[in-house]
Formats: structure tokens, sequence, C-alpha cells
């Protein structure tokens, strides 16, 4: 499968790793790998987590307090949110392309 990000998802995903690599340096790159991590799974196992209300699914950062939200679109993962466990979660539902 072809993993694929949305615009919005990119951007927050960019916005996260300066955030990271402000506060302490070589944070933002261990935040960079551990969501590769993440989406590298996704692309082996992308029927592993279960799909949710909305038609996308969801797997948890182990450990930064982010969660990768995606969805499958025929041969491709569509990635719809590098979010913050602590933001609302239905923020960027409407993006589903």
């Amino acid at each position: 499968m072809k993993l694929e990000f949305l615009e919005e998802a990119e951007s927050e995903f960019q916005a996260a790793i300066e955030f990271y690599e402000s506060q302490e340096a070589g944070l933002g790159i261990r935040f960079r790998n551990e969501i590769a991590e993440v989406c590298s799974a996704v692309v082996q196992y992308p029927y592993m987590w279960r799909e949710r209300p909305g038609g996308y699914r969801r797997v948890n950062c182990p450990i930064f307090p982010y969660y990768v939200a995606y969805f499958i679109r025929d041969e491709t993962i569509l990635i719809a949110a590098v979010a913050h466990g602590s933001r609302h979660p239905d923020y960027w539902k409407q993006r589903t392309r």
C-alpha cells in the first residue's frame, strides 16, 4: 500500500517536530522517528487497528502523547491527522477527502 499525508496532517506533523526540537535538541527528531515507525506499522498491517465510526483507524504513539488517524482508500493509506491526545478528538474529522 502507498502512504500519503493530507496537507493539514503534514503541516501539524511538521509543527510538532519544530515544537519538540525547540524544547530540546534532538527531541523533534525522536518524535519524527516515532511517527515514522507508527506509519511503517500501518503500512505493514493497515487493518490491525479497528475501524471507528466515520471509517477511520487510529494508532496511539507509544511514547509521545500523539496518535495517527488514517483512512484506507483502495491501495492508499491516507494520514488524516497527527494529533495531540489532548486536542478535541473531532477537530480533524472533516478531513475525509
